[in-house]
């Protein structure tokens, strides 16, 4: 277990991949000590009661990723990170463009020093399908965060810290989600749907979680990491939560797009396909070809998910939705 008697700190701990990550690695993977890196003192008093028995094994450190010399402190003595810290709601970024760039691009160039001055052995960042021919702020910051990322590798040295990125789409449940959105509308018989064609991929926060897990496991630095998952419909999505409500579409918001991408066709010249996943390779002479033994995509190759070959029905959601 690459987690066993080692010291993990995961930034942003206290959003709805934090809490789970926590929550999976303080049960199955006996860590020394797990450390919560968030701003918010509230939330982090919150979890410490949903904790109650991990005393001896769990930090909460209050900080900010924009600052430079917290995450030096923060990042002593640690062993892995996961960078799950970010501002990522959509319309908030296009208006609030500033914030965006300090917390997502300043942040993690922030992450990536403390990481490498501090020793810490692997980093994982999470982006998201938004970084993929960006057309919103937030995707633009996160395509930029995957690139720093990736080429840290190159200056962090042989035998030093090693950084990969993984890139999955919406999460069910997670608090940015449509569907406690749409819950909590449904009590007024219509729901706000912004195009009826819109599609997304998905996956479950328990899915997410271990699918990092297991980007420590092989990552050699500098891959991003796409996990095989399913796609869906926005009025699927509908029918799964409220199929009694009507419709009423309200247009696409700023930054938005019709469907998503994870691996573009340019990307797709570097990509190879695995069994559960696909692994963008960095482009630089100091990548290892011979890394993973997977296939080449083919030419053309593009992962988007309204041409997806994995679609989720709509009792498929539901379950996972009650899960």
């Amino acid at each position: 277990m690459i987690f066993k008697d080692k010291t993990v700190l995961i930034t942003g701990g206290t959003g709805s991949f934090g809490k789970k990550f926590t929550e999976t690695v303080l049960k199955e993977f006996e860590p020394k000590k797990l450390i919560v890196f968030s701003r918010d003192e509230l939330k982090q008093f919150e979890m410490a009661h949903k904790f109650i028995g991990y005393e001896d094994r769990i930090r909460y450190f209050i900080g900010d990723i924009r600052d430079r010399d917290r995450l030096f402190r923060a990042f002593h003595g640690v062993d892995y990170v996961v960078h799950a810290a970010a501002l990522k709601q959509v319309p908030a970024m296009e208006y609030n463009p500033t914030e965006a760039v300090k917390t997502n691009i300043i942040g993690g160039m922030n992450i990536i020093d403390a990481a490498i001055n501090c020793g810490v052995k692997k980093v994982v960042a999470l982006s998201t399908d938004k970084a993929c021919n960006p057309i919103s702020l937030y995707g633009a910051t996160k395509l930029c965060s995957d690139k720093l990322f990736v080429a840290a590798n190159a200056y962090a040295g042989e035998g030093g810290t090693r950084f990969a990125v993984v890139r999955y789409g919406n999460v069910v449940g997670s608090r940015g989600s449509v569907i406690p959105f749409f819950k909590n509308k449904k009590g007024e018989g219509v729901l706000p749907v912004t195009d009826p064609r819109m599609t997304r991929f998905w996956i479950t926060l328990d899915k997410g979680v271990r699918f990092v897990v297991r980007a420590f496991e092989r990552m050699s630095g500098g891959e991003i990491f796409v996990p095989k998952i399913p796609s869906m419909n926005i009025m699927d999505l509908v029918k799964a939560i409220a199929p009694e409500c009507k419709t009423r579409v309200v247009g696409i918001r700023p930054g938005e797009k019709l469907h998503e991408i994870m691996i573009s066709e340019d990307d797709a010249r570097t990509t190879i396909e695995l069994e559960d996943c696909y692994v963008i390779q960095p482009a630089f002479k100091w990548w290892n070809a011979e890394a993973h033994q997977g296939k080449p995509v083919p030419e053309g190759f593009s992962y988007s998910s309204d041409i997806n070959d994995q679609w989720l029905e709509v009792p498929h959601l539901q379950g996972m939705i009650e899960d």
